[in-house]
């Protein structure tokens, strides 16, 4: 069965899915990485901010906002 794989700032509000892959470089995947964002960790999109940028994720028991530039990165497969 072939996953799909999508960004994770295209996850609709209120859905879950599994973190598969980081394709981020740097200090910004080891934020990622430091932020629990690892293999097969759900994650649930919450709310987005008034002006649509950044958008807030339930991660391992915490609220943490993502801009979108960040969320692309992030690349999960839907609940």
């Amino acid at each position: 069965m072939e996953e799909r794989l999508i960004p994770l700032n295209f996850l609709p509000l209120g859905k879950k899915a599994k973190v598969k892959e980081l394709t981020s470089e740097g200090a910004v995947r080891r934020r990622m990485l430091d932020l629990g964002l690892i293999s097969d960790t759900v994650v649930e999109a919450l709310q987005k901010s008034p002006s649509g940028d950044p958008t807030a994720y339930h991660i391992r028991g915490a609220v943490i906002a993502l801009r979108s530039e960040e969320a692309c990165k992030i690349m999960v497969e839907s609940l």
